[in-house]
């Protein structure tokens, strides 16, 4: 990481990581305020960023059968009534059209907090027989959750995001789905984003509304406080039962389906600024970066610099490579600050000696480290730092992740920890949800999740001391 100098209006997160994640977000030209609280808007370089994560997490959603779709904003009020606990759960945070031009509704619209009933509502249409199962389907839209406070990226009354909705002929099949998804997304957090995760079952207390079982990734910030990047829930077919949605098995039996769903945010973007980002700004994983390669004329003024450093981006474009260069008027430190603020990963520096000898310097923006290379070595050796700055970005969040996850084994213990550390704590647990409150209540911490790769920390539940089923990770979270 460079430490030589700080983007000037930047605070230190030492000093206000909340402050600095606001600046970042800012200075780097991510998001800006609207008129209206909690709605942004998401300027080029961060709807850059999340054209980079659509294009790529839409290539894998592919890969498992799934089509995309659009469906309406809005959603009768008749309708979205349903599913009882669903819209019980969505209730506080549901928006309503009540006027169609300068008319009253005869009926309330609700602005989609999340889409199951109109999925639901189409899925009655279009199942009938076995042959039109599986339904896979996803849609990229906007939804709007009308939320009393507001973060950039992390708590947005209106925010972009995918919701995957899939209906299953069997209970396996649907369950097997659920953690397909939950394992592509995981993936894509650790191979794309350099962000590691923990994959767990949600507690039946913050499992979403009307699923029987809710999936989810966990991640680890600087400041150590945990972010659910990611979840993926299986409905059972409680939703095709009140939505009377049925279809003939093969054995010519009239049955419902079973379903998914499943949904990953622009909250991901908090998440890379919050898992790589220092005290100059961004820092951004190669795969996502708008730009991955900014070339940085020394000495521009001189004859062949110019042309020599455009013949470099050209050969990058060529390759593949994202890549950009600054032809102003500013001065050389001034690029440098800049680019290294808004995250690039590689900054190429050229001048009239490295023209001679054939060369140019490559920094990178993780560790500021320079190597020099020949110029017809260019496009490899690029390849290979854009793969070496994730891998160093991955390498140091998964030692924030690792290092920071303690074992307790009394209340006192954990609320102990968590007030010193910060971090994942780790417990047995005896599965009751009083307990789960309890610790909520005395510790400050929410249940994360059961972690997949389950642990025998003790014998007993930390909380209560009754015989404990599983482990669990607590956390502060956003």
């Amino acid at each position: 990481m460079a430490k030589d100098k700080k983007v000037e209006q930047i605070t230190d997160m030492e000093v206000d990581f909340a402050q600095w994640f606001t600046d970042v977000c800012k200075k780097a030209e991510l998001i800006d305020y609207s008129s209206i609280k909690g709605m942004f808007i998401y300027r080029p370089y961060g709807y850059a960023i999340w054209e980079n994560i659509q294009h790529i997490m839409d290539a894998e959603f592919k890969k498992c059968g799934v089509e995309n779709v659009y469906m309406p904003m809005l959603i009768p009020e008749s309708l979205l009534q349903k599913e009882k606990d669903h819209v019980e759960g969505f209730a506080p945070e549901c928006a309503w059209v009540t006027m169609g031009g300068t008319e009253k509704l005869e009926e309330r619209y609700c602005i989609r907090p999340t889409s199951e009933t109109l999925f639901c509502e189409h899925y009655k249409n279009v199942i009938q027989s076995h042959r039109d199962l599986p339904k896979l389907y996803n849609q990229w839209c906007s939804v709007l959750r009308w939320e009393k406070t507001s973060r950039p990226f992390l708590r947005h009354r209106e925010f972009l995001w995918q919701e995957g909705h899939t209906m299953h002929a069997t209970a396996e099949e649907a369950e097997e789905f659920t953690q397909r998804m939950l394992n592509v997304y995981a993936d894509f957090c650790e191979q794309v984003l350099a962000m590691p995760v923990i994959r767990g079952r949600k507690t039946d207390k913050e499992k979403f509304n009307g699923a029987e079982a809710t999936y989810t990734i966990e991640c680890m910030m600087h400041d150590r406080k945990a972010l659910q990047a990611g979840t993926s829930h299986y409905f059972g077919d409680g939703f095709a039962k009140a939505f009377d949605i049925a279809f003939t098995s093969k054995d010519n039996q009239r049955v419902n389906p079973f379903q998914t769903s499943w949904g990953v945010s622009t909250r991901l973007i908090g998440g890379i600024i919050m898992t790589h980002g220092d005290n100059n700004g961004l820092v951004l994983p190669p795969k996502i970066a708008p730009v991955q390669v900014i070339v940085v004329p020394v000495a521009q003024h001189k004859p062949g610099v110019v042309e020599g450093a455009t013949a470099a981006m050209d050969r990058l474009r060529a390759a593949g490579v994202r890549a950009k260069i600054d032809l102003s008027d500013n001065s050389l430190g001034w690029k440098c600050a800049e680019y290294e603020m808004k995250g690039v990963p590689l900054r190429l520096e050229i001048g009239p000696r490295d023209l001679e000898n054939g060369s140019c310097v490559l920094v990178r923006r993780d560790s500021g480290e320079k190597t020099v290379v020949r110029l017809d070595e260019l496009e490899t050796k690029a390849a290979e730092l854009l793969q070496a700055v994730h891998d160093g970005l991955f390498e140091k969040a998964k030692k924030n992740l690792d290092d920071h996850i303690y074992e307790a084994h009394s209340l006192e213990e954990a609320k102990a920890l968590q007030e010193q550390n910060g971090g994942f704590i780790k417990t047995m647990w005896c599965g009751d949800e009083a307990c789960e409150l309890k610790m909520k209540d005395v510790a400050g911490m929410s249940s994360r999740c059961m972690p997949f790769a389950q642990e025998h920390l003790d014998d007993v539940c930390p909380v209560c001391g009754r015989k404990a089923v599983k482990s669990i990770l607590w956390g502060v979270a956003y």
